[in-house]
């Protein structure tokens, strides 16, 4: 697991190679705000080949930020994350390693059927119950999500596991009322704080596409303030005190998925019922938590001349627009890290590269919205 100590080491061994604020607090330690995917690709050898390399030059280059899931390339994306990070001559203590939990996923290739796959290979069995799924291929109940977390420690081949998540909490909201959906994060991070404290994760938090961007009256909408009580209140129920492990969101955040900034859509804890909303960037950063963006170069479509609006792209450092659109997401207040994927070592270096400009300071991004 990630240690306090290495990663400030990792960060004194390569921060002089990049921008100011390039390496940002992350729980006690810190963390590259360039951060390597792993979503994209199809799960065949040649591609898992890619990442393997992708991830060790990333390691070896300034990045030491590495985010999976079970479900990603049909299971085959967490092996190659646990490859690489035990190949790598970088300090398995200085690599923060983040994971997550809810889809049911694939074995190494995706299935003729499906729908029978998840039938004989998750619901015959007891691995999740009928009444637990959504869309046929989604549950976050307590047992299935302790199952899934004991795959992907096993798949990464790692002692433990840095950041786990709860994977798009919100597909639940399909199936059941919003009441019922915290319940069962309640559920689910009761269970964690339990990993946490045996040592299997570090801390946990919640991955979202569309929850915390929506308006407030959509069907997919989840309140940060409510979820982040139930973390609270699993901590207080599973540990003394009122200590709890939930510690990071993310959410896709780019040029053109500006929402997380510019709607305010959430409720801060414990405020007047008449009091305006805020942003989900403004609620997470006044409670602590650090923010990752996914779809950071919009999975590659801001990465061509054009893609961003001329007035704004005026505004970005960066000799590239995969540069300039990843530098936006990285500029906007309380994000920590920006995700962006990458099987190409030229992609890479370039992605990598984009942490030597220096991002948008507050001011400046706010006046890009103006």
């Amino acid at each position: 697991m990630a240690t306090r100590e290495a990663l400030w080491d990792y960060r004194d061994e390569f921060g002089d190679a990049f921008g100011r604020t390039y390496f940002r607090r992350f729980g006690p330690g810190v963390v590259s705000s360039v951060g390597i995917g792993t979503y994209l690709g199809d799960p065949t050898p040649a591609v898992d080949d890619a990442y393997r390399n992708a991830i060790d030059l990333a390691l070896r280059s300034g990045v030491n930020h590495v985010d999976t899931a079970v479900n990603y390339r049909c299971g085959r994306a967490e092996r190659v994350v646990g490859e690489a990070v035990r190949d790598s001559p970088i300090d398995r203590e200085s690599i923060v390693v983040a994971t997550k939990g809810g889809f049911l996923p694939f074995d190494g290739e995706r299935p003729d059927d499906p729908a029978a796959y998840v039938r004989e290979r998750f619901v015959e069995p007891g691995i999740v119950a009928p009444d637990d799924l959504a869309n046929g291929a989604h549950a976050i109940s307590a047992d299935f999500l302790e199952w899934s977390l004991d795959r992907s420690i096993e798949r990464l081949g790692l002692d433990a596991i840095d950041c786990y998540y709860v994977h798009n909490p919100e597909t639940q909201l399909a199936v059941r009322s919003r009441s019922d959906v915290y319940d069962q994060l309640e559920a689910a991070f009761e269970l964690l704080e339990r990993r946490r404290a045996a040592g299997d994760i570090g801390a946990y938090g919640v991955a979202t596409w569309d929850a915390f961007r929506v308006p407030e009256d959509d069907e997919r909408y989840l309140s940060l303030a409510e979820v982040l009580a139930r973390a609270e209140a699993a901590g207080e129920a599973v540990g003394p005190g009122d200590d709890h492990g939930f510690e990071a969101v993310q959410l896709p955040f780019n040029v053109a998925m500006a929402d997380a900034f510019t709607r305010r859509n959430q409720r801060l804890p414990g405020g007047e019922s008449d009091a305006e909303p805020v942003s989900t960037l403004e609620l997470a950063h006044e409670a602590g938590l650090s923010v990752v963006t996914s779809a950071s170069i919009g999975q590659g479509e801001l990465a061509v001349e054009g893609a961003i609006p001329a007035d704004v792209d005026a505004t970005l450092a960066g000799e590239t627009p995969a540069q300039r659109a990843l530098n936006f997401a990285r500029s906007a207040p309380g994000v920590t890290s920006s995700l962006v994927g990458a099987s190409d070592l030229d992609h890479l270096r370039e992605n990598v590269a984009a942490g030597t400009f220096d991002p948008l300071g507050a001011s400046a991004f706010d006046a890009v919205f103006e």
